[in-house]
């Protein structure tokens, strides 16, 4: 393996990593050598999703606690400080969907969706960069951004906003972090194959405009987030930052 790649002696923190992207990043950034601390709010099936790393030879550990909660994700943070555990590698992943017209939504739930896949990045971000600061030794964040990061669709507003929002908070971590040598960039997924889209998977209306639209022809697999993860989380990226890198088969490129 190319050192300019290789993540050994590196712990990386995925938010939401139970299943899904999530999921895929931690396995991705394992197979490169790095111990992956999965996080979720439901400790059986963050455990579930250990047994599968460790099976394979990797170290997996778990950290149960709300992301959109700020005394929890303080907590945690401080719980890896007693373990003596640092984290060099962050991705932000945690997030959540909801469909609805902007006239019927209800400011809680715009609330939840915002704070769950923008404010958390922020909390969960701050913790960390707070100890690469003080370690003085640098480090990666990694926030998933979306298609919406740039564009916007009817009835997800919210998902919208807080996408949009990872892209300029990206931009704001790096204009304050990176003189510490702290990396922050972004991945803007596009249409994957995940149990989140099972139902636009499922739609043959909606199946075939994904694959009409996107260049590529087709859904994304998680699998193939990986690489930019990979990248953006090792020294191949040392000088790269404020940047969000789109996974989407093409479809932002073309009319």
């Amino acid at each position: 393996m190319s050192e300019l790649f290789s993540l050994k002696g590196k712990t990386a923190l995925i938010t939401g990593s139970s299943r899904g992207l999530g999921f895929a990043f931690a396995q991705g950034l394992a197979e490169h050598g790095a111990d992956v601390i999965l996080n979720g709010t439901r400790p059986e099936g963050l455990e579930k999703a250990a047994r599968q790393l460790t099976e394979k030879g990797f170290r997996a550990d778990t950290l149960a606690f709300d992301v959109a909660d700020e005394q929890a994700v303080i907590a945690a943070f401080e719980s890896l400080d007693q373990q003596g555990r640092q984290v060099d590698i962050l991705i932000n992943n945690a997030g959540i969907q909801l469909r609805k017209p902007l006239t019927e939504l209800a400011a809680a739930e715009w609330h939840r969706v915002v704070d769950t896949n923008l404010t958390s990045a922020f909390l969960v971000g701050r913790e960390a960069a707070k100890r690469m600061i003080a370690r003085g030794q640098g480090g990666k964040i990694i926030n998933i951004g979306s298609l919406t990061s740039e564009c916007a669709r009817a009835t997800v507003a919210p998902y919208t906003v807080s996408k949009g929002g990872i892209k300029m908070l990206t931009r704001a971590m790096t204009a304050e972090w990176a003189a510490h040598k702290i990396q922050i960039n972004a991945i803007g997924p596009g249409y994957m194959a995940t149990d989140m889209n099972e139902a636009l998977l499922s739609n043959p209306q909606f199946d075939g405009w994904v694959k009409s639209r996107t260049p590529a022809g087709r859904w994304g697999l998680p699998d193939e987030l990986a690489g930019a993860a990979i990248f953006l989380a090792s020294k191949a990226s040392d000088y790269v930052n404020g940047q969000i890198i789109y996974v989407d088969g093409g479809m932002l490129a073309v009319l």
